[in-house]
């Protein structure tokens, strides 16, 4: 039988999220308080800061860019504060949000472009060469590029703020919080190319008060620091634009944000600022717990860190704790889930150590095995979820919306596991495709798809290998070459990396090597048989560790 969260369950308020986060009574903080400091440029930015610039923005986009309901914003850039004025902005306006990757190449970038049909593009200086290469391939006007954080030197395109309009005659446009999109996430869902996820206001709205319920009573806002370098395009449970900025503005947690990880830069800033609790991920915690420039530092000030997008180990939290005498939780999400679904309470931490924790506020689970039928507590299955954060859908496409949500609302995670007698949840495989490289997702096919294009590549599939010593799973390509290519395989190897590399963002490179095969396994159906794979690999890096492209 599926199982309900043991919270109370909520009462979500019919609200779009502007008007969730600035048009409430119940807030304890006051308009001066200071909700984000951007560490790169050293700027504060306050709660009514954050909402008078959003509403700025928002005017600006329906005035000068005549802004309609439903335009999407794409989001390429490092992180910044400012990201927060023109993601509420946009919403203000009735806008869709979507952040992408600031690694993609220019090719990546212009297919999402045209995927997601964004009708503006905001970015960084830092990005500006890849912004307008890619505007220009998905026919996006240049003059629809903008910049948050310093303006450009060159005079290319004009910053965000340029848009800022005061006009009290400009209103807000009318949300409809149940089927109206505040966000658009691309995520590889259960299996296969990126998919554009539909988060409406209802969803984020209810999400951020899910996340928030299991915290009350053990942070403060007037006491705590928080701190968060990863990046807000990112799937921290699956994408941090909800941690970093979301969480933030309505509990009035201050949060640093780092432009971007930095091991030195994060430790400095924990001094500095006596930070209390930081977002982290498994390949950072391993860091941390080893790496020997963290003794320059005093970190006594961390009371928590808050650890997800891939499970820890035992010995990890061990380690980390040793070493800096601080607890690390651990929580479970998917961009789906828009995007937290469970979390360790603050005082189970060391209870239930490789635990996801339990199940959020309003939110109902089961467990489901290969034949279709619910599986007991204390047996694996796959993970379905349901609640009100749960999204609306693919964008643009019914049949993957259709595959991954059955017709009562339960969602297919992919992901295998199980919960003991207490509903703690613990995840302990993946039905999906998906390789998460340092957290960040990875796409077989969309790799496979590439890499078939080389001459020497006859028929390909790629594989996550786990990495024990880098706390993450590396891609590694199982390759048939094409006849007259057969000979130096490590040479050839190297070729057709280095010919990826230019290819695709940097997390995407096959870190787990290219290894040569007679020929891919696959089902009668023509289906490839990663498990086989995956076996494979396991049993070839037994015998010896191929650590060249590390």
């Amino acid at each position: 039988m599926p199982f309900d969260s043991a919270y109370p369950p909520l009462s979500i308020p019919d609200v779009d999220l502007f008007s969730f986060l600035f048009d409430r009574n119940d807030r304890e903080f006051p308009d001066d308080h200071v909700i984000l400091v951007d560490v790169t440029t050293r700027t504060q930015h306050t709660y009514r800061h954050i909402c008078e610039t959003a509403e700025k923005f928002g005017k600006g986009l329906k005035s000068h860019w005549n802004w309609q309901k439903g335009d999407v914003m794409a989001i390429f850039s490092p992180n910044s504060a400012e990201i927060a004025s023109a993601t509420f902005g946009t919403q203000w306006a009735g806008g869709v949000v979507c952040p992408f990757n600031n690694q993609y190449t220019t090719t990546e970038l212009a297919s999402q472009l045209k995927s997601s049909q964004s009708k503006g593009l905001l970015t960084h200086v830092t990005c500006l060469q890849v912004a307008r290469e890619a505007a220009r391939l998905a026919g996006l006007p240049w003059s629809r590029i903008i910049v948050v954080g310093e303006q450009d030197p060159e005079g290319r395109c004009r910053h965000y703020s340029s848009l800022f309009d005061d006009s009290t005659a400009i209103k807000k446009a009318s949300i409809d919080p149940e089927n109206d999109l505040s966000f658009l996430v691309y995520s590889s869902g259960t299996t296969g190319l990126p998919k554009g996820v539909m988060l409406s206001h209802k969803n984020i709205v209810a999400n951020v008060l899910q996340v928030t319920i299991p915290d009350l009573g053990n942070v403060n806002w007037q006491r705590d620091q928080y701190l968060g370098f990863l990046p807000m395009y990112h799937i921290y449970g699956e994408f941090c634009i909800a941690v970093s900025v979301l969480a933030p503005v309505y509990r009035g947690l201050t949060m640093h944000i780092m432009q971007k990880f930095d091991l030195d830069c994060l430790c400095q800033v924990i001094q500095e600022s006596k930070i209390a609790i930081v977002y982290v991920v498994p390949p950072v915690v391993l860091l941390l717990a080893k790496h020997p420039v963290v003794d320059k530092y005093d970190l006594s000030s961390l009371r928590m860190l808050h650890s997800s997008a891939a499970p820890l180990t035992d010995d990890l939290v061990g380690m980390i704790h040793k070493r800096l005498k601080v607890p690390i939780k651990q929580g479970y999400g998917m961009s789906e889930a828009s995007p937290g679904i469970a979390g360790q309470p603050w005082n189970d931490w060391n209870k239930t150590i490789g635990s996801a924790g339990t199940l959020a506020p309003s939110m109902s689970m089961k467990l489901v095995n290969n034949a279709g039928t619910e599986v007991p507590i204390g047996e694996e299955g796959e993970i379905w979820i349901k609640g009100p954060n749960i999204f609306k859908g693919y964008f643009q496409n019914p049949e993957a919306t259709a595959e991954a949500v059955d017709a009562d609302g339960w969602y297919r995670t992919g992901d295998i596991g199980y919960v003991d007698k207490n509903h703690n949840i613990y995840i302990t495989d993946r039905v999906k495709e998906l390789i998460k490289y340092n957290g960040f997702q990875v796409a077989p096919a969309q790799l496979e798809g590439i890499l078939l294009a080389h001459p020497a590549v006859n028929d390909v599939a790629v594989v996550g290998l786990s990495s024990p010593a880098k706390a993450t799973e590396l891609p590694r390509a199982y390759i048939v070459p094409a006849q007259g290519f057969k000979g130096d395989d490590e040479k050839l190897a190297r070729e057709i990396s280095d010919w990826l590399d230019r290819r695709v963002a940097p997390y995407k490179r096959l870190r787990g090597g290219i290894k040569f095969i007679e020929v891919i396994p696959k089902s009668a159906a023509g289906k490839v048989l990663r498990r086989l794979l995956v076996e494979q690999a396991k049993k070839e890096e037994s015998q010896t560790l191929g650590t060249w492209k590390l």
